[in-house]
């Protein structure tokens, strides 16, 4: 265990899923806690346990909801007016809401969403950070998720959170890269929480595939990542895969391989050879890329010029290949839907 007597963690979204896991990694570790969610008995046991388990001396509670706009000065203030220094924030809380956004999603809801995710995360860092700055010490974890670095079909708002996330956290690392401030973000894939359930996303392709992932391994990843000072951490290496093959495929492509994971069981059965063909086109060209750019670096001059121009002939080709395969996919899959409606008939 590492000894970490005397400082505090504060943590939001603490009383379950990845919040809860992280609170008591912290604990473990010898760091105070003030445990921040919505419910106030969930809380109290946490901290019951704490205490028992592992000898913490100060577990501070406090019941807010961050979709008040008061709430991230209200807990500055009970923080600060306890004489708490915090010298780790966690910013976890958050949550999403399923369905097409023009049409089947809540509006009220979307805008807690970006309350919660965004307005408190942003308010809560703006007030903790400063302290840190001023105090040369600090460690921030944000968050975010592997829907940080693609659209997000069907989560639309949930999905433009976390890519604000993203975003902020690696612009204020540059900022304070001078000080002994370290700021990091979380990025796990769908993940064995309460998180469908509220978004109103059960039975779909990313619930079922959410059971594959502990949030305790998550926050592992995450916690780790942060007391080595890295900028990120994607958790899983299935999702360090597709966050790679993720940058290099065209957004259209990513697009549809997030609208396939939104997508019922049964639907998305249909849908399985392309989503897999796509993914191998992806993790191929890394390979290759790798490979040329290994080549690149040791050539002459005259040589790196020769290979520009056939890097950019040889963009066209597979620009064009790749739009054939996705052409004959969907062709393929409308013919075969056509054919079973008429079996139907």
């Amino acid at each position: 265990m590492t000894t970490e007597a005397g400082k505090t963690a504060l943590i939001t979204g603490a009383s379950s899923g990845i919040g809860r896991e992280l609170a008591t990694l912290f604990a473990k570790d010898g760091y105070n806690l003030v445990l921040v969610a919505r419910s106030e008995d969930k809380l109290q046991q946490l901290a019951d346990k704490y205490r028992q388990q592992f000898g913490i001396s100060q577990v501070t509670v406090i019941e807010k909801d961050l979709a008040n706009p008061s709430a991230p000065q209200e807990i500055y203030d009970e923080v600060t007016g306890q004489n708490i220094t915090v010298n780790v924030l966690v910013n976890n809380a958050g949550f999403g809401e399923y369905g097409k956004f023009a049409t089947e999603t809540d509006l009220q809801k979307e805008l807690s969403v970006i309350q919660v995710n965004l307005t408190a995360l942003v308010h809560l860092t703006k007030l903790f950070l400063k302290d840190m700055v001023t105090r040369n010490e600090g460690k921030i974890l944000m968050l975010g998720s592997i829907a940080s670095i693609m659209p997000n079909p069907m989560m639309a708002v949930y999905g433009a959170t976390k890519s604000f996330i993203y975003s902020f956290s690696e612009a204020l690392r540059n900022e304070v890269k001078d000080t002994d401030v370290n700021i990091t973000v979380l990025m796990p894939p769908a993940t064995d929480t309460d998180f469908f359930n509220k978004a109103g996303a059960m039975n779909t392709v990313a619930q079922e595939t959410a059971r594959q992932m502990d949030p305790a391994d998550v926050a592992k990843e995450g916690y780790d990542a942060l007391m080595k000072g890295k900028d990120k951490a994607i958790a899983g290496f299935q999702t360090k895969l597709q966050a790679a093959a993720f940058r290099v495929l065209p957004d259209s492509v990513v697009s549809n391989a997030a609208r396939a994971q939104m997508k019922t069981k049964a639907e998305a059965e249909q849908e399985k050879s392309s989503s897999a063909l796509v993914l191998g086109i992806g993790i191929a060209a890394l390979a290759v890329a790798g490979i040329v750019l290994a080549t690149y670096r040791n050539a002459s001059p005259y040589d790196r010029a020769r290979y520009r121009y056939k890097a950019y002939r040889t963009k066209k080709s597979a620009q064009n290949a790749l739009d054939s395969v996705v052409d004959t996919v969907a062709s393929a899959y409308h013919n075969s839907k056509a054919n079973v409606e008429k079996a139907l008939v």
